[in-house]
């Protein structure tokens, strides 16, 4: 299996044991979109955008000395995008309804980021 059927198989699996989850992508650090269920021109500006604001989130968590950012969350009327970090390469995120189950979005996310940068770094 190709890392991309991987990564698509992993999205589908996140979907399915969350359902607040409307939307799922993986990109590289520089914006480049790799997986999602977003659509086409909808996921690369995502990808652009969650890529600089994850930089960004980490240069906030140095310069205020609190240590390694673990996630990013843009909360909006309608919804929620949620960013992590996937290894030193990728970012993964999230978006979710507006009633979303935060705490079962906080503990589905870091481990499908982890398995994202598993499947991206071999």
């Amino acid at each position: 299996m190709s890392k991309q059927e991987e990564l698509s198989r992993m999205i589908k699996e996140l979907r399915e044991n969350v359902p607040d989850i409307n939307g799922v992508l993986i990109a590289t650090v520089d914006g480049l979109s790799i997986a999602t269920d977003f659509s086409e021109d909808e996921s690369a500006r995502v990808a652009a955008m969650a890529a600089s604001s994850i930089g960004l989130g980490n240069r906030i968590s140095s310069t205020a000395e609190i240590g390694a950012m673990k996630d990013m969350m843009i909360e909006g009327r309608d919804g929620l995008l949620i960013m992590y970090m996937a290894g030193s390469a990728g970012v993964l995120a999230l978006r979710a309804v507006d009633h979303a189950n935060l705490g079962l979005i906080r503990l589905e996310g870091p481990k499908t980021a982890r398995k994202a940068a598993s499947i991206m770094e071999s």
